[in-house]
């Protein structure tokens, strides 16, 4: 039997818990306006603009140091703008919250990087669990065997959305690549994000393990009801997983469109 049938009711929906929230002000999670990003003398974002609306699935395309990691990045603070503002989840994040409310706010939002950022010694439902630190810490959330029963099967849960629950004891090191990212992917569902934030997820991956897991990705993000915004080098993953194209070439914004009547050849102009 499945753990999700073993425990209908561990881990409720991201659907049920942003209904409880401020629907109404939920149409447009993310905002950017004029950004602006240099290091020294190089300047890598000039006057980015665009939205991000509840429940889209958004692709930011551009060659290597069009800014689509600096834009990640600032839009959720984990870089300094230089000018512009950032509305992430209806808050100015641009305008200097403080440490407590910018934790608060990050704590809605998932970030799943090329690197799978595992505690390698750790198991994968251990690593999964450190997700509920964005909800409670303490050493509850540290390790698996000291967590709350709740937390502990919610992680388990978690795995099995991610077609991994028979490897919830094994070590991270132990784990293929794919496996690891899966294991990401559901630490950050246990997260209950409103929102995701994912930089080349499956860039490290083979062409084979990066087609399955970018679907699996995709997908729960899709049934979960959360809003995604993810960088590809991947011209066919983002006309394939997103609702609308993002491009950028040398810090400026190229294209903002739906993904629907895009092409594969148009896009290649991108990289031209």
């Amino acid at each position: 039997m499945s753990v999700a049938a073993t425990y209908p009711s561990v881990r409720p929906g991201i659907r049920e818990a942003a209904a409880s929230q401020e629907a109404a002000a939920a149409v447009c999670e993310l905002a950017v306006r004029d950004l602006h990003k240099s290091f020294d003398r190089l300047r890598v974002l000039k006057g980015v603009s665009f939205d991000v609306s509840t429940g889209a699935s958004v692709a930011l395309i551009g060659a290597n140091g069009s800014g689509k990691s600096t834009l990640l990045r600032c839009c959720l603070r984990l870089l300094e703008p230089d000018a512009g503002s950032v509305r992430l989840l209806g808050q100015d994040i641009a305008g200097r919250p403080g440490p407590a409310a910018l934790r608060r706010l990050r704590a809605q939002v998932g970030f799943v990087f090329q690197r799978h950022n595992l505690v390698p010694r750790l198991c994968a439902l251990t690593n999964v669990l450190h997700g509920v630190q964005a909800r409670h810490g303490g050493p509850r959330s540290w390790f698996h065997p000291l967590a709350r029963k709740a937390d502990r099967e919610e992680a388990l849960h978690c795995l099995e959305m991610v077609g991994l629950a028979d490897q919830a004891a094994k070590r991270a090191d132990t784990l293929s690549g794919g496996q690891s990212q899966r294991v990401a992917i559901a630490r950050t569902l246990m997260q209950r994000p409103r929102m995701v934030f994912a930089d080349e997820p499956v860039a490290s991956l083979d062409p084979s393990a990066g087609e399955e897991v970018m679907e699996l990705f995709v997908r729960l993000m899709r049934e979960e009801g959360v809003t995604l915004l993810f960088s590809s080098h991947h011209l066919r993953h983002a006309l394939d997983y997103s609702d609308r194209l993002i491009a950028l070439r040398g810090g400026v914004k190229l294209l903002d469109a739906p993904t629907a009547g895009q092409s594969l050849d148009a896009l290649k102009s991108v990289y031209a």
